[in-house]
């Protein structure tokens, strides 16, 4: 372990050269910062034996370090989810190229030609923890929008993410670019993520992914500003109009798929009405596909189920659980979910019309569905390519961030000799 010392020098000459970096990158043509993901994808793919051999290694830090089924399955990479990286890189690349684009543009009286167009943040600190896939994900993004970024991930990512790091940089030389707009912090210990969080003078934005812990010492601690959420506290209300096929469908998809990621559903909400035509199936297909249904009273007497306490409303379980409660109305399910959610993902399974406007209307989640999968709550199924991480705030940027939400804007105005009286 690095003393404070090494490791605030350590920072601040990786700040200082993100910044120097921000700075090329954010007037590169976009034809070069296309040409840089696209052989980045190239690299990944051609390296993708290497990728596997390091994941192994992190795979075998996180069987000692005892890290749980939903946070191995975060971590795990084969050749498939290695093609979606690369698949992940292509989309990206193929993007129209955010920076610069005319935002709006209008004239005034006093002869002055206005525009307001996009431009780059300039150095994006992302702290993870986990999924590898991100290092692919921020790097990607942060170069097609123009900004340098500084990947810190965790621990048991060490190795993955180096591999894939490299791959990244292997693009960016191939265009060209310059080498330091991707940076990964080349060290475990924790005084690094101290340092990025005040490292105001050279870091833009901070952006965590991971749990509740992370974020949460992120957001309190953080000096550089954030976008962030700290849980994916996703419910679906199944509506007294809810269709019982769709149910059943969207239900087991939003549980099951993925029970690790931060859209996967961890409280269902069945109006009363429906309770024992489609509410009882649904229920009972989760405990068949082996979900462990925290229920409360009105739906105790199904078999398998598990009495709800008050702990249950309004937790993330990141794995095969799902708290269940009966409810009288569409306002009641409101209630609870401005209660107890975190304005990630919600979700209303209804062919009524009017239910849904009203859902979407009272809630202020960052992502509303209507009988759709919560697993969508994903850029790259928002065709963003990909996404750094949702953001729950309401400043700036809000659900999935792209590239686009990735990027300012400044104001362009010219006159003809104009004056101001």
């Amino acid at each position: 372990m690095k003393d404070q010392t090494e490791i605030a020098a350590l920072m601040a000459d990786i700040g200082a050269r993100a910044r120097a970096a921000a700075a090329e990158l954010a007037i590169v043509d976009a034809a070069t910062k296309r040409a840089a993901l696209e052989a980045a994808a190239d690299a990944v793919w051609a390296g993708r034996a290497e990728i596997m051999t390091a994941n192994a290694r992190d795979l075998e830090h996180g069987r000692d370090k005892g890290l749980s089924e939903a946070m191995m399955d975060r971590l795990a990479l084969d050749e498939v989810r290695i093609k979606g990286i690369v698949d992940g890189l292509r989309a990206v690349a193929a993007q129209d190229d955010p920076v610069g684009e005319v935002l709006a543009e209008w004239d005034r009286p006093t002869g002055l030609h206005i525009r307001r167009v996009r431009t780059p943040l300039g150095v994006v600190g992302v702290i993870y923890e986990s999924r590898p896939n991100v290092t692919a994900d921020a790097g990607a993004l942060c170069v097609k929008s123009g900004n340098a970024v500084i990947l810190r991930g965790g621990s048991e990512s060490f190795h993955s993410s180096g591999a894939i790091h490299a791959c990244l940089v292997a693009g960016l030389r191939a265009a060209g670019l310059p080498e330091d707009a991707i940076q990964l912090v080349p060290t475990r210990d924790r005084a690094a993520v101290q340092e990025m969080l005040t490292m105001t003078d050279t870091i833009d934005v901070i952006i965590p992914r991971g749990g509740k812990g992370l974020v949460g010492l992120v957001q309190r601690e953080a000096r550089v500003p954030v976008f962030a959420h700290l849980e994916g506290i996703v419910h679906i209300y199944l509506d007294a109009a809810a269709d019982p096929a769709k149910a059943l469908r969207v239900v087991l998809n939003a549980k099951t798929r993925r029970t690790g990621i931060c859209g996967a559903a961890e409280c269902l909400l069945i109006h009363r009405d429906i309770f024992e035509t489609i509410g009882q199936g649904v229920i009972r297909a989760l405990i068949e596909a082996g979900v462990e249904v925290r229920a409360d009273a009105g739906l105790q007497g199904i078999a398998g189920t598990v009495a709800a306490t008050e702990e249950d409303w309004g937790r993330e379980y990141l794995d095969s659980i799902i708290a269940a409660k009966v409810v009288g109305s569409i306002d009641d399910a409101i209630a609870h979910i401005r209660r107890y959610g975190s304005n990630h993902t919600d979700c209303i399974v209804t062919e009524d019309d009017a239910a849904a406007a009203r859902f979407f209307a009272r809630l202020d989640s960052a992502i509303l569905m209507r009988n759709a999968s919560t697993q969508f709550a994903d850029g790259g199924e928002f065709g963003m390519g990909a996404e750094i991480g949702i953001a729950t705030g309401k400043m700036h940027a809000r659900g999935p961030v792209g590239a686009a939400q990735l990027t300012s804007f400044k104001y362009l105005v010219e006159g003809d000799g104009a004056i101001r009286a």
